[in-house]
C-alpha cells in the first residue's frame, strides 16, 4: 500500500469520525450527508484497492452516540445495515424472496424491553452492543407505553424522531440553534430533566419485533402484532414477488411521498427487510452488518451549481439565520432558489463569502435544499451588526456545548421574537385567521410588514411582493385575503384571547366579558383608578385583575388595541343581567338543561348574578342543580350524603331567577 494512500486513508476516517461523533450526540453538524456519504465512498474504494481496512474505519462500525448515563449491553446487537444506491442492488439482495419495504427514519435507535407486560428497560443504540440505560426519560417519549398487553418477554427495536413541524415550532420558541430535528433529537436524550425532554416532543416509532416468545416467523405478522398491543409501528409496504419492475415502482412511490410532504418525519432513505424472519436471522456478521438483517436503500441526491444573490439574515424568536438566496435552479421536480445556512459556524465551515459566490446545492433526501459545497468565492460574508427587523445591536453567542457559533438581537422588544404572540392571535380561538401558519408570519415579519396586530390586515397592500415569494402565488394570495376579510368580523372574546395578555387564557376571558359588552370592559379598565377592581368576578381574583388592567393603561398596549379595533367590526354579544341573587353561593349543574342553551350559558348566568360554579360536590357545595332529581349518578348520591339540596332547573329559576 502506497504511503499517500494510507494518508488518505487515515485522514478520510479522522474527518468521518469526528462529523458523526457530533452529529449523533447532538452538538452540530460538522458535514452535510451528502459530504459524509461521498468521504465514505472515497473510503470504501480505498479500502477495495489497497485490500487494508484500518482500525477505526466507518465502514466497520456503526455509528456510535455518547449519550451519558449507565452503560448496559444489548441482549441483542444492534447491528447496522448495509447501504446502496441502486435499485438493483435491492432486487438482487431479496433473490425472489417476500420482502417489506419501509421509512429509514433519521432519529436515534432506541431498544425497548417488556416483561410480564411492563417496559424494564430502555436503551440507545450506543456502540451496537452496548447501550445507555435511559429508562427514566421513557414517560418523556411518545410512542413508549409502561404497560401493554403482553406477559411475555418481549425486544423491540424503533426510532426516536422528531417531526419537521415540531422541530420548527421548538426552535421558534426556544431560540436555540440545531441544524436539524435528528440533531435536537441526540441532544435531548443527554438530558436529565425529564419534563425538559417532554417538551422536545420525540416520539418513538417500532421498526422491528427483535424478540418474542411467541412462534411469529413472519415480518408482516410480528409487526401487526405489535400494532394490535397498541405500538405506532412504521409504515410500510409488502412485495410478495421483488422483481426489478415492483421494486423501482415500490421506490417510485415512495420517493412520491417524501417530495410531496406526505411523511411528517424526517427520513434518510428505505429499508427494505425479508418476511421470513428466520431466513434472515440466518445470516452471517460482516464488520457491523448483519448479511440477511435489511438492507438500507438512500436516494442518489441531484446537485446543481448556483451564483449566491445575497445573504438574506431571517429572524426568529433572538436567533437571526443567514439564508443563501441564488439564481433559480431545477432540483427533484421543483426550482429552488433559497437553501437556509443554520448559524455563522456553517457559514464559515463552508466558506461562503458575498454575491456572486458559486456553490453546489442539493435537496438533502430530496426535501431540504442545502449549500454542500463552495466552488469559488466572491468578496466575504457581511455578518449584520444590527438586526434586520428592528435595527437593535446584534451579537455572536458561542454555544458552550457545541462550540456553535449563532448571531443574536439584543433588543427584548423584537418584533421577531414576538413570533408566538402572533401565532396565537391567527389561531381557531382567536381571530382564526386561516392559512398563516408561524412560518409565514416570520417570513412576513422578517420582510417588515408586520409589527403590530393590525398590520396583519394591511398584508394586501404588499400583494405585488407576496405573490412572488417562494410558496406563494396569485391563489394563495387571493386565499389570504379572503381569510383576512372574513376574521374582521368577530367577537371581543376572540379579540380578548388574541392580545396576549398575561394570565388572561380563553376561561379568563369569559369572565371578563360575563356580565358586560367588550366596550364596556375596556372601557373600565382604562378609567380604573384601582387595578383589582375585577377582582371580586368570580376566578379572577386580584392578580389576573391586576395584570388586565395593567395592561390595557400602558400606552403602547392601548395604541396596539385602538389601531386593531379600526380594523375589526366587533360582534357585540347580549349582556347577561348583573345582579346578586347568587351572590355567596356554589353551584354544582351536571345533566342536561332546557332553559339555558347549554350548562355553559347557565354557569355564566350564575357568576353574572354573583354565584360560582365549580366541577364536583364538596360540603362547601349550596346546591348541586340536575333536572334528573331522583337520579342515583354519583354527584346526587353526594349530595345526598352531605345533606346539600338537589335542584332541577325549573326551582332554580323560580328561586334565582331575575325576573
Amino acid at each position: 500500500m502506497q504511503e499517500t494512500e494510507l494518508q488518505q486513508m487515515k485522514e478520510l476516517i479522522r474527518r468521518m469520525n469526528e462529523a458523526s461523533d457530533a452529529y449523533y450526540n447532538g452538538r452540530g453538524e460538522l458535514m452535510t450527508d451528502f459530504e459524509w456519504d461521498a468521504l465514505f465512498d472515497r473510503l470504501k474504494k480505498l479500502e477495495e484497492k489497497t485490500g487494508e481496512t484500518l482500525p477505526d474505519s466507518p465502514t466497520q462500525k456503526v455509528s456510535e452516540d455518547n449519550v451519558p448515563g449507565q452503560k448496559e449491553e444489548h441482549e441483542f446487537p444492534a447491528l447496522s445495515l448495509a447501504k446502496t444506491k441502486n435499485p438493483a442492488d435491492l432486487v438482487k439482495w431479496a433473490g425472489g424472496r417476500p420482502i417489506w419495504i419501509s421509512w429509514k427514519l433519521d432519529g436515534l435507535t432506541l431498544v425497548a424491553t417488556y416483561d410480564d407486560g411492563k417496559l424494564t428497560r430502555l436503551l440507545t443504540r450506543g456502540g451496537g452492543d452496548v447501550g445507555t440505560n435511559i429508562t427514566h426519560l421513557a414517560s418523556a417519549i411518545t410512542g413508549i407505553p409502561k404497560k401493554i398487553g403482553e406477559k411475555g418477554h418481549l425486544v423491540i427495536r424503533g426510532e426516536a424522531v422528531i417531526s419537521y413541524a415540531d422541530f420548527e415550532q421548538f426552535l421558534a420558541e426556544s431560540g436555540e440553534d440545531y441544524a436539524n430535528p435528528r440533531n435536537l433529537a441526540s441532544g435531548s436524550l443527554s438530558l436529565k430533566d425529564v419534563t425538559e425532554v417532554r417538551r422536545r416532543k420525540i416520539r418513538w416509532i417500532p421498526f422491528t419485533l427483535v424478540y418474542t416468545e411467541r412462534e411469529i416467523r413472519s415480518m408482516g405478522d410480528r409487526m401487526k402484532f405489535l400494532t394490535e398491543l397498541g405500538f405506532d409501528t412504521v409504515e410500510r409496504e409488502e412485495i410478495r414477488i421483488p422483481d426489478e419492475e415492483a421494486v423501482n415502482a415500490a421506490i417510485d412511490r415512495w420517493t412520491e411521498k417524501v417530495t410531496g410532504f406526505r411523511n411528517p418525519y424526517p427520513v434518510d432513505g428505505l429499508v427494505i427487510a425479508y418476511d421470513d424472519t428466520e431466513y434472515a436471522a440466518s445470516g452471517s456478521v460482516t464488520g457491523h452488518h448483519a448479511t440477511r438483517a435489511g438492507l438500507a436503500f438512500k436516494w442518489k441526491d441531484e446537485t446543481a451549481e448556483s451564483l449566491l444573490t445575497e445573504i438574506e439574515w431571517s429572524c426568529a424568536v433572538s436567533t437571526i439565520t443567514p439564508v443563501a438566496v441564488f439564481e433559480p435552479v431545477e432540483l427533484e421536480g421543483t426550482t429552488v432558489k433559497r437553501a437556509s445556512l443554520c448559524n455563522v459556524s456553517e457559514c464559515e465551515r463552508l466558506g461562503i463569502g458575498g454575491p456572486g459566490t458559486r456553490l453546489e446545492v442539493i435537496k438533502s433526501n430530496k426535501i431540504i435544499p442545502k449549500v454542500v459545497k463552495i466552488l469559488k468565492t466572491e468578496g466575504s460574508l457581511q455578518i449584520p451588526d444590527h438586526c434586520p427587523v428592528c435595527g437593535a445591536e446584534t451579537r455572536i453567542r458561542v454555544n458552550p456545548g457545541s462550540e456553535t457559533r449563532t448571531l443574536h438581537c439584543i433588543n427584548p422588544e423584537c418584533t421577531a421574537k414576538q413570533l408566538k404572540k402572533f401565532g396565537r392571535f391567527v389561531s381557531k380561538d382567536a381571530l382564526d385567521i386561516d392559512g398563516i401558519s408561524e412560518q409565514t408570519l416570520a417570513r412576513f415579519i422578517n420582510a417588515g410588514w408586520i409589527r403590530e396586530f393590525a398590520d396583519l390586515f394591511r398584508l394586501p397592500e404588499h400583494r405585488d411582493e407576496i405573490v412572488t415569494m417562494e410558496g406563494f402565488g396569485k391563489r394563495s394570495m387571493q386565499k389570504l385575503e379572503t381569510a383576512l376579510e372574513k376574521s374582521r368580523e368577530t367577537t371581543g372574546l376572540k379579540v380578548l384571547f388574541g392580545l396576549c395578555i398575561p394570565l388572561c387564557g380563553i376561561e379568563v376571558a369569559k369572565l371578563f366579558l360575563s356580565g358586560r359588552s367588550f366596550s364596556d370592559l375596556i372601557r373600565e379598565a382604562r378609567e380604573a383608578e384601582d387595578p383589582n377592581c375585577f377582582s371580586s368576578i368570580a376566578g379572577i381574583g386580584p392578580e389576573k385583575s391586576s395584570s388586565f388592567v395593567n395592561w390595557m393603561q400602558t400606552p403602547k398596549n392601548a395604541e396596539i388595541l385602538d389601531n386593531l379595533l379600526k380594523e375589526l367590526h366587533i360582534k357585540e354579544e347580549t349582556v347577561s343581567e348583573k345582579g346578586n341573587v347568587c351572590t355567596g353561593l356554589t353551584f354544582v349543574v351536571t345533566g342536561d338543561v332546557n332553559h339555558f342553551k347549554n350548562r355553559n350559558e347557565l354557569k355564566t348566568y350564575i357568576e353574572s348574578q354573583g354565584g360560582k360554579v365549580t366541577g364536583s360536590v364538596s360540603r362547601s357545595t349550596s346546591y348541586l342543580i340536575n333536572n334528573d332529581i331522583q337520579s342515583t349518578s354519583g354527584k346526587n348520591r353526594k349530595a345526598a350524603e352531605y345533606g346539600i339540596p338537589v335542584i332541577s332547573e325549573d326551582m332554580f329559576l323560580e328561586k334565582f331567577g331575575s325576573d
